[in-house]
């Protein structure tokens, strides 16, 4: 059975038993305790938290899931997946533990022709919490699963929470028993890999309190209503209904083992155990990596890019390995295959990425390209540590440098471990692995450290269940409306008198809710008896009720009243020109740059916008220059503003744009400027023609992330404001210059080159004064043992380079000779150093990398280099004597 028809059963199933079909959410929801979804049941927690009310008492879903805890698991066991979908059902006060599980145990046991997966149930073995007398009772008496069939385990195994206070309750698991031949008899109790869990139904009835352990914490107490949440692992059921051995050989993973089979000639299941885990490596992490990119992650150095880097990463690094080993190009790229086989494989049930294909493949071999590159650089850094571990007169390379290499700089373990064998070194497994550990009990102590019980939203409850704020912006900035709630620090209150800072809960507001990228309006809330409420903030509780923080100017503000709520008509305004002059940089940067430029996030306010979007490099002036000119140009033809609302598939099949990772409900506003200039859903407040925007003028151009770059630019009278200063300014420097303003470039061009002439030949005379400085030295030259030793401190400003110049000229003239030359300098609040040697002192055993080490800490510095030559650099000048002391001193011990 394959898995695209294993997710239809499941949700057909729970159909049919009156459930509503959710789509799964985004991966990225916006919980300070989650990097990712990681579990079905997440989307609804605010219905488990009791801040909301669901529309609808059982749910059905199928949830796209990504954990990476497990990472360097992935493969060596063939049970961890990082990316993976929970089907669940769910129920919010509706029915409980005996309608679960018969549900679960009907359509795991059903016949095949009914819509069943026709699973033996003699295989089949229920495990429930060691006190749940009610569980197995139904187990065993209802559905007929024999007593010695049924364990009981303890808290950690069959009671679940989120991690943190919240909803909390036992639960029931099901295990598939695969048969001897994959363990020992007993149950789960007795072997996890013989007996497989496919589904965990959660009996969710009780409140946990503080806690970082899975059994350590408290029960509070009952919640107000009991619900079911469970879990069906659809891989795992894939895997048992296709009759393979692992999860990596199902129909939607085996398929990626076997074009990496093709593109790097190894062959999958041959026997090689190390070729194994990366053709899994492979297999996951692709799949995972294509749909992070579908909901909107791009790769970076924190967060949640930083998890989709090293995801990346370890795809490129294993099909390099698995190239290594067979007969290709070992630097071949390989990603764009890969991941348009895991869209081609997984768009049947997440057609997003079929409309994305071109973006998320992009993104992909973007990486590979920058990995390509990061590589490189750890080959030499490589290199270098391999030279000093020689020198030291060691075997292994340190598990530090080996660290160091992994963690600073990217270069996989498994790469420095094949370098270092191929250079005849080991590697100090050893440290490096502590070093890790250290580094992932950091990692897990920060992780705890922000876990937070989860925002307590159950003030806002009742006027979530009321029904949205009626937004009245689109139409009026003027609105009567009636105060519903007032909450100040988190807690109802009837009134508030002048001073209080708190939220106001109106039933209709014309002031905008932050959201989109568009800051929330500024204004006021007055009445007719002298109150004013000065609004500083709108946010939104659950998407649909709006909250406005105001302070309380004057009279009292009682809940109840009638009120006027006003937008301040400036602000709008601004705000209107920089939303909209945002969707016409859009669409011009579109036009320049193709299809791929799509958005990465946005911010407007009055007068400006910024906008992040994807590239693989930075703009050109002249594509600077185009976009600004666009954009322009759609502002001066004053094309309609249009806006209408409409089915979401209706508004794609028109070309709408849509914010990668954005969960849209099935009605969407689309705002148009233009017809097909420009077409994007949105729900932010805009100008009523492009003219009113004004001009636009593009200010800035940047990188804020690996693949990711941002425009910025003024518009309206903040466009003007700026061109006029930028004017002035160059009325200015034309003034000063004596030429007309359209000679300033060319009159600035010749004075840079004249200057840097003359910087040329300043350093020109210093160096030869340099020369003319340390020629003397020789002279002085004092002997340490039978080693000449140049050594001395050279003039002030003399840099690294100009200092390892002195040193290679001084050591030319001593070359027939064992001498060591050693020069000092300062230059600014640095204390650049080098030292080089002879091939007779080197013969010698005397090494200038050696010796840099030796000094470094004398000057405050760190440095390196080669036995010939090497430098470093320190920030302490008045411990120079004391470093030319210590080279004479070691050098006479030698």
């Amino acid at each position: 059975m394959q898995t695209h028809d294993i997710r239809k059963r499941f949700l057909d199933h729970f159909i049919r038993a009156g459930h509503t079909e959710v789509p799964s959410a985004s991966l990225i929801l916006d919980d300070p305790n989650l990097l990712f979804v990681n579990a079905g049941m997440v989307p609804f927690k605010p219905y488990f938290l009791g801040d909301q009310t669901p529309p609808y008492d059982r749910a059905t879903s199928v949830q796209k899931c990504v954990r990476t805890l497990d990472i360097d698991e992935v493969g060596i066991t063939t049970r961890h997946n990082t990316f993976f979908q929970m089907a669940g059902n769910f129920s919010f006060g509706d029915y409980f533990k005996r309608e679960a599980i018969s549900l679960a145990w009907s359509l795991l046991t059903g016949p095949v022709a009914e819509g069943g997966y026709g699973i033996d149930p003699d295989r089949l073995w229920p495990t429930v919490y060691v006190d749940d007398d009610e569980a197995e009772a139904i187990w065993r008496e209802e559905i007929g699963v024999p007593a010695e069939r049924i364990q009981r385990r303890g808290k950690k195994d069959n009671y679940w929470s989120m991690g943190v206070p919240g909803p909390c309750g036992p639960c029931s698991e099901i295990f598939y028993d695969r048969g001897p031949d994959y363990g020992v008899e007993g149950g789960p109790e007795a072997d996890e890999d013989r007996y497989i869990e496919i589904w965990n139904l959660v009996f969710m009835e009780n409140e946990r309190g503080e806690g970082l352990t899975k059994d350590d914490y408290e029960i509070l107490g009952p919640l107000p209503k009991k619900n079911i949440d469970t879990g069906m692992g659809v891989e795992r059921v894939a895997c048992l209904l296709q009759g393979v051995d692992n999860v990596y050989e199902t129909d939607l993973c085996k398929p990626i083992i076997d074009l990496a089979s093709e593109i790097t000639g190894r062959r999958y299941g041959a026997g090689d155990q190390d070729d194994d885990v990366r053709f899994r490596v492979v297999a996951d992490h692709a799949r995972t990596a294509a749909m992070l990119i579908g909901d909107g992650v791009v790769p970076s150095n924190d967060g949640r890019g930083y998890v989709l880097r090293r995801l990346l990463r370890r795809v490129i690094r294993s099909m390099r390995l698995l190239s290594a080993h067979g007969d290709r190009d070992s630097t071949a790229p390989s990603m764009e295959r890969i991941i348009t086989a895991v869209i081609d494989l997984m768009a049947p049930s997440y057609p997003e990425l079929e409309e994305q294909r071109e973006h998320i493949v992009s993104v992909a071999a973007a990486e590979e390209n920058t990995f390509g590159r990061t590589l490189a650089a750890g080959s030499r850094l490589f290199s270098e540590a391999a030279e000093a571990t020689r020198s030291a007169g060691r075997a292994a390379i340190s598990g530090s440098d080996a660290f160091a290499l992994h963690d600073t700089y990217g270069f996989p373990i498994d790469l420095t471990l094949e370098m270092a064998a191929e250079a005849g070194l080991e590697v100090d497994r050893d440290g490096f692995s502590e070093l890790m550990a250290q580094q992932r009990r950091r990692a897990k102590d920060d992780a705890n450290a922000r876990k937070s019980s989860h925002a307590d939203h159950s003030v806002y409850r009742e006027f979530l269940d009321r029904g949205p704020t009626v937004f009245t912006g689109f139409d009026e900035l003027v609105s009567e409306a009636r105060v519903l709630g007032l909450v100040s620090a988190g807690e109802r209150v009837r009134s508030a008198s002048p001073g209080t800072e708190l939220e106001v809960i109106l039933d209709r507001s014309p002031l905008y809710a932050e959201s989109g990228g568009q800051m929330a309006d500024q204004g006021s809330i007055t009445t007719g008896d002298g109150v004013r409420l000065a609004v500083k903030d709108v946010q939104k509780v659950g998407k649909k009720l709006w909250l406005h923080r105001v302070v309380v100017d004057a009279g009292e503000i009682v809940e109840g009243d009638e009120v006027l709520a006003s937008v301040d008509a400036g602000w709008r305004h601004g705000a209107t020109q920089g939303h909209s002059g945002t969707h016409l940089v859009h669409a011009a940067l579109r036009q320049v740059l193709g299809p791929t430029a799509t958005q990465a996030g946005s911010l407007n306010r009055p007068g400006y916008l910024r906008f992040d979007f994807h590239a693989g490099a930075g703009l050109t002036e002249s594509q600077r220059e185009e976009i600004e000119q666009i954009a322009n140009g759609a502002v001066e033809a004053d094309y309609a503003v249009n806006t209408f609302e409409t089915d979401l598939a209706k508004a794609k099949a028109m070309g709408a744009m849509a914010l990668f990772g954005e969960n849209y409900g099935d009605r969407v506003r689309v705002v148009e400027i233009g017809g097909p200039f420009s077409m994007e859903l949105c729900g932010g407040t805009h100008v009523g023609s492009s003219a009113q925007i004004g001009p636009i003028t593009v200010i800035g151009e940047s990188s804020v992330g690996s693949g990711t770059r941002r425009v910025e630019a003024y518009v309206g009278m903040d466009s003007f404001r700026y061109l006029s200063r930028e004017r002035a300014l160059m009325a200015g420097l034309a003034a000063s210059l004596k030429v007309p303003s359209d000679q300033v470039p060319d009159r600035v061009e010749q004075l840079v080159l004249k200057l840097k002439e003359a910087e040329k030949t300043v350093e020109a005379l210093r160096a030869e004064q340099a020369r003319a400085d340390v020629a003397g030295l020789i002279d002085s030259a004092v002997s340490a043992g039978d080693t000449l030793v140049v050594a001395g401190r050279v003039g002030d400003g003399v840099d690294a380079n100009g200092l390892r110049g002195l040193v290679a000229d001084l050591r030319g003239r001593v070359a027939d000779r064992n001498a060591v030359v050693a020069l000092f300098s300062t230059a600014g609040d640095k204390v650049p150093f080098a030292i080089g040697t002879t091939e007779a002192a080197r013969d010698a055993g005397l090494k200038a990398g050696d010796l840099v080490r030796e000094v470094a800490p004398l000057v405050a510095g760190r440095g390196g280099g080669k036995p010939d030559l090497a430098q470093g650099s320190g920030s302490d000048a008045s411990g120079i004597d004391a470093a030319l002391s210590r080279v004479r001193d070691v050098i006479g011990t030698r």
